[in-house]
């Protein structure tokens, strides 16, 4: 394994570390680069969990993270006791404190020459992001959509059509044929001929 490769691997276990951490809300996350300091590691990681509970909970999802991210499985010491947890991850050793015996041991003194700076808050990829924050309104859409469907239908029903029709003529009856006008009398009748003048006797 060449220099770079091992310097990628150092900063991926790195990241893993930190951002798993994060996920059980850890306080005062900081990195040291201890390379010049150790031979057995290269990294040294210092954060604080408020509670027994809390630094029990961060060494084990840690080891988790750690091991699911394809790194070997760490080893873990004074997790029965959970005031001080090293978790060992191989270049990287892990120390989670409660902040009463950070402040006493101040390991920052120690191993705090090189501090690596770190992005906290990173975005995670979006495959492992599995929900999705959904607008409020979108149900609100999702709530009409079968309304407009239903206007949809109804607006191609050709009687609906056809009702539409009749409402802008301005009535609801269908037309009625007209009937011929009835022609005139006068008009249509021929005009009675004219008797001859009957011839007076002498």
């Amino acid at each position: 394994m060449t220099e770079v490769s091992e310097k990628k691997d150092v900063q991926k276990l790195q990241r893993t570390i930190v951002d798993s951490l994060e996920d059980v809300k850890a306080q005062d996350i900081q990195v040291f680069n201890t390379e010049h300091l150790s031979p057995l590691f290269e990294r040294v990681v210092i954060a604080c969990g408020t509670s027994n509970r809390q630094t029990k909970a961060l060494a084990s999802n840690l080891r988790d993270d750690v091991r699911d991210a394809g790194f070997g499985k760490p080893r873990i010491e004074g997790e029965e006791n959970g005031e001080w947890i090293i978790v060992d991850c191989g270049a990287v050793v892990v120390h989670i404190m409660q902040p009463t015996i950070r402040q006493y041991y101040h390991l920052e003194e120690i191993w705090g020459d090189k501090p690596v700076r770190i992005k906290l808050g990173a975005a995670k990829p979006q495959a492992a992001v599995k929900a999705v924050a959904i607008p409020k309104e979108a149900p609100k859409k999702a709530a009409r959509q079968p309304a407009k469907k239903v206007a949809a239908k109804k607006a191609s029903d050709p009687k609906v059509s056809a009702q539409k029709e009749v409402a802008k003529k301005g009535t609801t009856h269908k037309p009625v044929a007209k009937k011929p006008a009835a022609k005139s009398a006068s008009a249509k009748k021929p005009a009675a001929k004219k008797s001859p003048p009957r011839k007076s006797k002498p």
